[in-house]
C-alpha cells in the first residue's frame, strides 16, 4: 500500500490519523460564521477545515423529489435549498487565507467543474469527492486531471463503482488516492458504519482508507481509528441547535476538541504488538512487588529436604518465580527459611 502527502503531510500506514474538520453548510451563509468555524477548526487541532462548493442549479434538475429528511427547511425544491445554503464562492480565497494564516490545511469539495477550477486556482492541498459524485466518472476524471490528490467518499457504493471512480481518477492523472467509508444517512446510526469495509478497500485498492462519519457524537469515529482509519472526516457546527441541514449531526466546538484527543489517544494505545517484559510506565516496584514468586508456606529448618508442602506462591515477585516450583522441591534448605519468607535460590 502507498500513502499519500497532503502538503507534506504523509498520509497512510505508519502515520498519524489525518482529521478533516468537514464545516459544510454550517457557516449559514455568513462570513463572521464560517471564520469562526476555522478558528475554531485550529483550536482542536484538527489537519485540516473542509467546506463544500456548489450551486444548486447545476446539480439538480428542477424534477427531483424533494429529500424527505430535510423536513421543514423551507425550500421548494433541493436546487432551491442548495442555493439557499451554498458558500458564496467569493469567499473561498478570504477562508483559504485564513486557515493558511493560523497553519491550517483548507480545502473544499467541489460540485462542478467551475469549482474545481476555482479551488486549483487557490492552490488547495487535495480535492476531496462527495460520495453522491462517486458515479461521474467524466467529473472523476476531471478531478484527476489537476494532479492533485484526491480523496474519495464511498457511501452508497459497490466496489465496481469504486473501482470506476479510482480508474476515472488514475485516468485523469491522479496517482495519490484515498478512499472513506461512508454511510450517505444524515445522522447515521451505528449498525450502518461498517468498518470492516475500509480494510476490504486497502486490500482491494492498495490505498489509504479512512471514515467520512455522519453518526452523532464521537465515539465512532475514535473507534474507527483504532479499527484501522487513516483519515476521519467529521461534521462540526459552532451549535447543533441552529436550523440548516447540517447541523443537527454536526458535534460542536468541545466535542472537535475531545474527538481530536481521543484519536491521538486511540493512536498512542495501539503501540507495537511487541510483549517485552514491563514498559516505561510500569514501574519497577509494580514489577517487584505486585507479581507473585515463591514463599515458604511454613518455618523450614536449615537441612531440611523442601517438600511441596512447606511452598507457597504469593506477592512479592522478586523471589524464584513460581514456573521454577518443581526444581525447588527435593532441595535442601542451606540456612533457617522463615514463615512467609520469600526463597531465593541462596536459601537452598
Amino acid at each position: 500500500m502507498t500513502g499519500i502527502s497532503i502538503a507534506g503531510r504523509m498520509v497512510g500506514a505508519g502515520t498519524r490519523c489525518y482529521v478533516i474538520a468537514e464545516a459544510g453548510a454550517n457557516h449559514d451563509r455568513d462570513l463572521d460564521t464560517a471564520l469562526r468555524l476555522i478558528d475554531v477548526a485550529v483550536e482542536a487541532g484538527v489537519d485540516a477545515v473542509k467546506f463544500q462548493t456548489y450551486s444548486g442549479k447545476n446539480l439538480y434538475s428542477r424534477f427531483t423529489p424533494r429529500f424527505e429528511y430535510l423536513g421543514e427547511l423551507g425550500a421548494d425544491s433541493a436546487a432551491q435549498l442548495l442555493d439557499d445554503i451554498a458558500l458564496p464562492r467569493e469567499w473561498q480565497a478570504r477562508l483559504a487565507e485564513h486557515a493558511r494564516d493560523q497553519g491550517m490545511q483548507f480545502f473544499s469539495s467541489p460540485f462542478d467543474r467551475d469549482a474545481v477550477d476555482e479551488l486549483d486556482a487557490l492552490d488547495v492541498p487535495v480535492f476531496k469527492v462527495a460520495s453522491f459524485e462517486i458515479v461521474d466518472l467524466e467529473f472523476i476524471e476531471y478531478i484527476g486531471s489537476k494532479g492533485r490528490p484526491m480523496i474519495i467518499s464511498t457511501g452508497m457504493a459497490t466496489f465496481e463503482e469504486i473501482d470506476d471512480a479510482v480508474t476515472a481518477a488514475r485516468r485523469g492523472g491522479a496517482t495519490q488516492l484515498a478512499l472513506l467509508q461512508c454511510a450517505s444517512v444524515y445522522p447515521a446510526p451505528p449498525e450502518t458504519i461498517n468498518f470492516r469495509a475500509m480494510a476490504s478497500m486497502r486490500d482491494r485498492f492498495g490505498v489509504p482508507v479512512g471514515l467520512s462519519d455522519h453518526s452523532t457524537g464521537i465515539h465512532i469515529a475514535s473507534a474507527a481509528v483504532a479499527a484501522g482509519a487513516e483519515l476521519i472526516e467529521k461534521h462540526f457546527t459552532l451549535d447543533r441547535g441552529r436550523s440548516g441541514p447540517d447541523h443537527a449531526f454536526a458535534i460542536e466546538p468541545d466535542e472537535l476538541t475531545a474527538l481530536v484527543r481521543n484519536i491521538r489517544d486511540v493512536e498512542a494505545a495501539a503501540g507495537t504488538g511487541e510483549k517485552t517484559g514491563p514498559n516505561d510506565a510500569e514501574s519497577v516496584e509494580m514489577y517487584r512487588n505486585a507479581r507473585r514468586s515463591i514463599v515458604a508456606a511454613v518455618e523450614i529448618p536449615a537441612g531440611a529436604t523442601i517438600t511441596r508442602a512447606m511452598l507457597t506462591v504469593k506477592r512479592p515477585g522478586y523471589g524464584i518465580k513460581p514456573r521454577e516450583l518443581e526444581a525447588v522441591i527435593g532441595r535442601v534448605a542451606v540456612r533457617l527459611i522463615e514463615d512467609d519468607e520469600v526463597i531465593s535460590w541462596d536459601m537452598v
